[in-house]
């Protein structure tokens, strides 16, 4: 058994709860399908949001999905870098698994597609 890091990143129209909670939800859930894990083999989650998102706390949409409650989250504000992608939310899902580190399937979606055009390709045909 490994622990592997899943990236995942997806971007909202605008700072906005519900954007926040429901783009934060959909990526989510799109790398728990994708990788087949379960909330019991979540070692932990990283989340971050450019600067500008201040609405509201992303973790609050996973607290709120069934079996997450004891999965430890952590928020922070993405590093500001000239020119990068904004109203950006990046997760790090830290997955406890016997699966290589070849077999993991990062989730890239809406705008954030660029960030890692050679994964989407992939996980896109």
């Amino acid at each position: 058994m490994f622990v592997r890091g899943i990236r995942g990143a997806t971007t909202v129209e605008s700072n906005e709860e519900g954007q926040i909670l429901a783009a934060t939800l959909e990526l989510l859930e799109k790398i728990v399908h994708e990788n087949d894990v379960k909330p019991d083999e979540i070692s932990s989650v990283f989340i971050t949001v450019t600067k500008e998102l201040t609405a509201t706390f992303p973790a609050r949409a996973i607290r709120q999905m069934p079996g997450w409650d004891l999965v430890p989250l952590m928020c922070s504000i993405e590093i500001d870098v000239d020119n990068s992608l904004p109203k950006c939310i990046r997760l790090m899902v830290l997955a406890n698994t016997a699966k290589r580190q070849d077999e993991m399937k990062h989730v890239y979606l809406k705008g954030a597609q660029v960030l890692r055009p050679d994964i989407v390709k992939l996980t896109n045909p």
